[in-house]
């Protein structure tokens, strides 16, 4: 088949082409952050015009549920308040990070059908769009975590660089995620619902509340292998003060490599069809 013939059935010039245009809205998106995080700025501020705490209604309703549970899982696990509250505290913060980012990525495409289908913006912009939305909320929940570290006295032994290194890493590995699921999401409609069930499985099958104490059989197999232990250790370990575990930094390494080359990979040959699908 020549090119001519080609492009009249697929409407590309070829992988080579793609992939050079998919370069090009990468290239333009990351110049273009400025605009991405006005964009998420503006989502925040959106949706919570007219409140009086705004954001901080997600920061206050997270205070208490990290008192609930920290006192709980204090008295289950016969672990002192000390150590269980901090270890809760910052779990549940960074969780909500990662969680909230992939699910909302599912709907980044959709919700900006309008914007893609009437302007040339880069189709990435929408991805950090979301990504910098969740980062900002995280922002004004830094207060329960500069709260626990001031409170408990954490500071004295944390490793903030590397707890920074371990953010860095989780934010380049919730991107590709983000990426993936918004791609498959504007396809798949449906897909927003299995990956909101696999997250809030995986909130139970993560350290979160729960302490993982000696690592033997199942409990090994769990943490080695589920990649959302991963991400809160590389960032909670070194605002504890301990180290992570020994793999943890190169499985996020490995993964973002990975999963940046699919998920790049996927939205290089679909790039053309995504508005289609909206």
């Amino acid at each position: 088949m020549d090119i001519a013939e080609h492009m009249l059935r697929t409407g590309s010039r070829g992988f080579r082409d793609d992939l050079a245009r998919a370069v090009e809205d990468l290239r333009r998106s990351t110049r273009g952050l400025g605009l991405a995080w006005s964009l998420a700025w503006h989502d925040v501020v959106s949706r919570y015009r007219g409140s009086i705490l705004g954001p901080f209604w997600i920061t206050l309703s997270m205070a208490v549920m990290v008192l609930g549970i920290g006192f709980l899982y204090a008295e289950l696990q016969k672990i002192p308040l000390a150590t269980t509250l901090p270890f809760v505290a910052l779990g549940i913060v960074f969780w909500g990070l990662i969680s909230q980012t992939v699910i909302e990525g599912c709907e980044s495409f959709v919700h900006a059908s309008g914007m893609l289908s009437q302007t040339s913006l880069p189709m990435l912009t929408f991805i950090w769009r979301t990504v910098l939305r969740n980062l900002a909320t995280l922002m004004h929940h830094l207060v329960i975590v500069v709260g626990v570290i001031a409170g408990f006295g954490l500071w004295r032994d944390m490793d903030l660089p590397l707890a920074l290194a371990g953010l860095a890493l989780v934010l380049a590995n919730v991107s590709w995620m983000c990426l993936l699921t918004a791609i498959i999401s504007a396809r798949f409609r449906d897909i927003p619902q299995i990956v909101m069930s696999i997250m809030q499985f995986s909130m139970f099958m993560t350290p979160v509340f729960w302490q993982p104490g000696e690592r033997v059989g199942v409990m090994d197999a769990v943490l080695t292998w589920n990649p959302f232990f991963h991400m809160l250790d590389a960032i909670r370990a070194p605002l504890m003060g301990v180290a992570p575990e020994a793999s943890t930094f190169s499985v996020l390494i490995i993964m973002a490599l990975g999963g940046w080359a699919v998920a790049f990979g996927l939205f290089t040959v679909t790039r053309r069809r995504i508005v289609h699908y909206l």
